[in-house]
Parts: structure tokens; C-alpha cells; sequence
């Protein structure tokens, strides 16, 4: 079959499902989304869970087509307003440009929880962010453990519902009408910084938070 005609239909089926939702998802709207026949979509895709893996392969290939290039644009963050940089440009996108695509791909979570091999495909994006943004918290020199980054990226992803949905008290009570506060309290939170004359009067690291011991305590 044409390849690029496959892809078109994938990509059809992603904006479908994006704005009409799991019922919305059929073959003739697919075929309307692509431009292309009645019955287009039926031969390449043949029964509603073809759909969906359509729809699965590309959020998936389309997430590492994003990842890769941002590797390629600009290193990560070295710092902890590097990564405050990070995330908050990340929730922006997810709330403006990439809101289709991750719409659709909660579409998916949904029907996943209900069809394990869908289930399978979704978890390389999942996985991925995990470790992707344990690495990004480590190159911003944080003191970093699995929870605490785990933390983190679940925040993120709770994060991500809320601005999908839009509801201004919500977005307030959770200080996400400014995502760019919203993640500095997240890590002020996880990873709390030790004020710079308290490092200086114990000679510690900000990841310790008591003071060495007094040898005459001995």
C-alpha cells in the first residue's frame, strides 16, 4: 500500500480524534479530515482498533520527531533557570500549538485502559518522559533521586489535564495561570534551595539541611 497515503490517513485520524473524541473516530470522517474517497480510510485501516493504532504510531512518532528536535535546536538546561525555561516552555506548547496532539493522545490513554496492546504503545511516551526529564533535572545539577524526578514529571502530566481543560479557578488555585510560577514552585517544592549565607556559615551542599556535627559533642 502507498506509504505516504497511510501516513496522511494517520494524521487525518489523530486531528479527528482530537476534535471529535473517541465517538467522533470513524472511517468516513477520516476520509473527510484526509481529502481522499469514501472508503479510503476502510482500506488501509479495516476495523475501528486499526484506527487507533494509526492514531497511537504517529502521537508516538511524532513525539520523538519533537524530542529529537529539540536535541538537535539547543542543549539542555544547566541550570535550574535553564530547566525552569524547560518546563514552562513545555506546558505552553501542550496549552497552544501541540494542544491537538496531546488532545488526541488522552483520547487514547481513555481507550487504552480498556485494550492492553494499545496500552503497550502509548507506554513508550510515558517512558520516555520519565527518563528524558530525570536527565534534564540532573543536567541542571538538582540533587536529584528517581522519586523526587518522578515527582516532577507527574506534576508535569497533571499539569497538562488542567491546561487542556482551560478553567480559569481551576488554572488559579493550582498556579497554573502562569506556568512559568506554577513550575518554580514545583521545584522550590521537590527540591528546596538552601539559602547562599546558610551554605556559607556550615559549608555544606544544598541538598544537606543539617549542620556537621560539633567534634566536642564526641
Amino acid at each position: 500500500m502507498n506509504q505516504d497515503r497511510r501516513s496522511l490517513l494517520g494524521d487525518a485520524a489523530v486531528e479527528v480524534l482530537a476534535e471529535a473524541g473517541g465517538r467522533g473516530l470513524t472511517h468516513r470522517a477520516v476520509d473527510a479530515a484526509a481529502g481522499v474517497p469514501l472508503g479510503t480510510a476502510k482500506n488501509y485501516y479495516p476495523t475501528r482498533d486499526a484506527l487507533l493504532h494509526a492514531v497511537a504510531d504517529r502521537c508516538v512518532k511524532q513525539y520523538h520527531a519533537t524530542m529529537a528536535q529539540v536535541a538537535a535546536s539547543e542543549a539542555g538546561p544547566t541550570d535550574r533557570e535553564g530547566l525552569v525555561a524547560m518546563f514552562s516552555g513545555l506546558l505552553a506548547n501542550l496549552a497552544g500549538p501541540g494542544r491537538p496532539r496531546m488532545l488526541a493522545y488522552l483520547e487514547l490513554r481513555t481507550e487504552a485502559a480498556r485494550k492492553p496492546p494499545l496500552s503497550a504503545t502509548l507506554d513508550q511516551i510515558a517512558t520516555a518522559d520519565f527518563t528524558g526529564f530525570e536527565l534534564a533535572q540532573r543536567a541542571a545539577g538538582l540533587p536529584v533521586t528517581p522519586q523526587r524526578a518522578a515527582s516532577v514529571t507527574l506534576a508535569l502530566h497533571g499539569a497538562i489535564l488542567h491546561l487542556l481543560s482551560n478553567g480559569p479557578r481551576t488554572l488559579a488555585a493550582a498556579g497554573l495561570d502562569s506556568p512559568d510560577r506554577f513550575v518554580r514552585s514545583l521545584l522550590d517544592a521537590v527540591y528546596p534551595e538552601v539559602p547562599t549565607d546558610r551554605q556559607a556559615v556550615y559549608g555544606r551542599s544544598p541538598r544537606n539541611d543539617l549542620p556537621p556535627a560539633d567534634p566536642a559533642d564526641g
